[in-house]
This record gives structure tokens, sequence and C-alpha cells, in this order.
């Protein structure tokens, strides 16, 4: 008997992780608002506070059973999540925001080259990654201690974005992926609370700045995170990689659109070679059996 694909399934995978960047970068919007009141780190960790909290009580990880592997797997990977978040929002506070992604996006650009098995996606990952570049415009100039902390720190991103591919992935392939991306958050927020929660005091000031984080959390952690699970349990660590590349593309055009940033003939160049690499490396092969077993998937 043949079932009908689920709804998810039906959705292309480029097109869920698009509907992603959009929720990410309209939460870094409202972010960008609240670094003048809470320090960059403190709001990036409020951040994963509060969608720990809603994720535990839409997900209640409670009922699943857990072994001590899965447990260390979910406190590696919620740990790595934070830091990932945190390093990050550092980075942006020293750094402009293009050379800040484009320096992190060598944890991706690692993860497609060591893992790709094949010269589509090898192909693809160096489109991607010359297409962030254009779009990023990079422009690295150390102009003091200011700038040095942030590269130090978006090459921290880097290196636990790499690392959040692996493990997300891992972590996605159990079936219930969300549910214990939950767990991983609350366990993240906890190992970072004794270095984050004096400097993250002071939104309790007032009730906007609590529903400004709560706007932060869902838009740029709870949406975009659930809906990269659903991406990780359908494509290879390279190719999520590869998709990793839209999110300059998609900053642009939300750029174009909100802001009214035209891109400039480099960029354009930029979103055209992350579209190469999107179809490039989207080109599904045949398995080949291996012993006259399956090929695992």
């Amino acid at each position: 008997m043949v079932h009908p694909p689920a709804a998810d399934a039906r959705v292309p995978a480029p097109l869920i992780f698009v509907a992603s960047g959009l929720s990410l970068y309209v939460g870094a919007a409202l972010a960008i608002g609240l670094f003048a009141v809470i320090p960059a780190a403190g709001v990036g960790w409020l951040r994963l506070v509060v969608a720990a909290v809603l994720l535990l009580a839409w997900r209640r990880p409670w009922r699943l059973r857990w072994s001590r592997r899965d447990l260390g797997v979910v406190l590696l990977f919620g740990t790595t999540l934070a830091a990932m978040n945190v390093t990050f929002y550092i980075a942006i506070d020293h750094l402009p925001l293009g050379t800040a992604v484009a320096i992190e996006f060598l944890g991706p650009v690692l993860v497609g080259a060591v893992t790709g098995v094949g010269w589509r996606e090898r192909t693809g990952i160096v489109l991607a990654a010359c297409g962030v570049v254009l779009l990023a415009g990079v422009t690295v100039s150390v102009g003091g201690p200011g700038a040095a902390i942030g590269l130090l720190a978006a090459g921290a991103a880097a290196a636990c974005w790499a690392g959040y591919i692996l493990l997300g992935r891992r972590v996605a392939l159990t079936g219930d992926g969300v549910t214990r991306l939950s767990v991983a958050m609350c366990a993240g927020a906890l190992v970072f609370a004794p270095l984050l929660v004096r400097s993250s005091a002071p939104v309790l000031a007032s009730w906007w700045l609590v529903a400004a984080v709560v706007g932060v959390a869902v838009l740029s952690s709870v949406v975009p995170y659930a809906l990269e699970q659903v991406v990780l349990r359908r494509v290879s660590a390279a190719g999520f990689a590869v998709l990793l590349a839209m999110l300059p593309a998609i900053a642009a055009v939300v750029g174009a659109v909100v802001l009214r940033q035209l891109p400039d003939p480099l960029e354009v160049l930029g979103l055209l070679l992350v579209s190469a690499a999107i179809a490039l490396t989207s080109v599904r092969r045949a398995p080949v059996p291996a012993r006259g077993a399956p090929e695992p998937r």
C-alpha cells in the first residue's frame, strides 16, 4: 500500500529553508534594537532561554525515553548551539554584519569540503562560498581591540556552526529532532547561565523588553531551528551547508524590499552563484548498491 507523502515531504527543502531564513532575519532586526539596553551576549542568551521554555512546553520531552548516550549528544548539541548564538551576537556587535557572516560561513564551507561525496557537492560548496563572499562584501580591517574581539568571536561562531550542522543532523535523524532540540536549548541555556544571567538583568526593567525578547526568541530560534530539523532529515550535511549559503541571499532580498538597500552588480553575481550551487547539489543521484545490499540513507 502506498501512503501519501507527509505535508512537509511535499514542500521542497530549499523552500522550507527560505521560510526559516526569513524568520531568522526578521528576528535579527528586532534583536539589533535591544543591544543598546542589553549586551549582545545577554540578548543571545535570553533568546535561547525563552526559546527553550516555549519548546519545552510545546514538545514535553519528558514523555520520551532517554538513555545516557542520548542525553550526552543532546547536551553537546545544546552547548554548541548556545555558543554559536552568543559568539555570533558578540561578533555583529563589533563587526559589520556582512563581514561577520562571511567569516562565520567558513564553518559550513569546511563541513561541505570534508563530508561531500562527489564533484557536485564539492563544486557547489565552492560556488556557494564565492557567492557568500560577494554578497557579504567582505572588507576585513582590524581597527582596534573591538574589531579584534569581533574577529575572534566570528571565528568561534564558525567553528560552532560546523559543529551545529554535524550534531544537528545526528539529532534530527532520531525521528523526533524538535523534541530533542527543546532539551538541547535548555541544556545550552543552563551551561551559559553563570556567565550571562547578570548581564541579562536589564530585561526585567519593562514589559516591552520582555515582549521584544520573546519575539526575538520565536522568530530567531523556535521557528528557524524547528524548520531546520525538518530540512536536516532530508539532506546530507554537505547539502545543508550549501543551503546555509542562502542566508546572505535572503538577507540581501530582505534589505532590498524592507530597507531599500538595492544590491549592486557584485551582489547580484553572488546571488546567481548561490542559486547555481543550490541547483547543482539538488540533482539526486541513484544510489549504488554495495555487495548486494542497498546503500544506507
